[in-house]
């Protein structure tokens, strides 16, 4: 497994804890910012969900596609990852491949997402103290993960408010590295080797491989 790879299910698995663990022991609700309140409502409807379709998920666990989808993935801006995961070369794409891009990237995200979350460890999440300027409309939602047996994990969500007020999460860190900084370098290389186009037929065999 490359080191990208390794990063990702990393960062995945901590997500899939923060959904199924939320624990915001060190911040009360009524003192959490709108955009601490957005992740832990997120997490609550996932568990919610999770519990309630538990023996279909047993039965047909591609379900967990669907969830994900539906319940976490309207909080993500895909685009804007696109955008800083590709850099210079989302510039010199051409706006089918942009569209093809942002689709891969997309489904590769959810996949790898909910396969992690189904293969979940009893991790806990703890809630940090939000420092942010709400008014810069671009703010960390830090937090730290409790590893039973282990040292705890810092982790990050960062969030922008676009031009209808929500807020969206456009990059996850573990111990302040970069899901989309790592990224970034991966489809440099994949696009200096194939191009554009072999980038995004790469992205597709992997969604196939792990929707299989």
């Amino acid at each position: 497994m490359t080191m990208l790879n390794k990063f990702l299910m990393q960062s995945l698995l901590m997500l899939s804890a923060l959904t199924l663990a939320f624990s915001p022991l060190t911040v009360t609700a009524e003192a959490m910012s709108e955009p601490q309140a957005l992740v832990k409502k997120a997490s609550d409807d996932m568990l919610k969900a999770l519990k309630d379709n538990e023996a279909e998920l047993e039965e047909n666990p591609d379900k967990i596609y669907d969830l994900v989808e539906a319940i976490l993935m309207p909080h993500f801006d895909f685009e804007k990852m696109s955008k800083l995961a590709l850099g210079k070369n989302w510039r010199s794409a051409d706006a089918e491949q942009r569209e093809r891009f942002v689709e891969e990237f997309r489904l590769l995200l959810i996949r790898t997402y909910s396969t992690a979350m189904l293969e979940y460890t009893d991790e806990e999440i703890k809630m940090l103290p939000f420092r942010d300027d709400l008014s810069r409309k671009r703010v960390t939602v830090p937090m730290e993960v409790v590893q039973k047996g282990g040292p705890s994990i810092g982790m990050s969500l960062s969030l922008y408010q676009n031009k209808q007020d929500a807020w969206k999460v456009y990059d996850v860190k573990i111990d302040g590295i970069s899901l989309v900084t790592n990224y970034r370098s991966s489809f440099a290389n994949e696009i200096r080797s194939g191009g554009m186009d072999q980038l995004i037929k790469n992205l597709a065999e992997r969604n196939q491989k792990v929707k299989a």
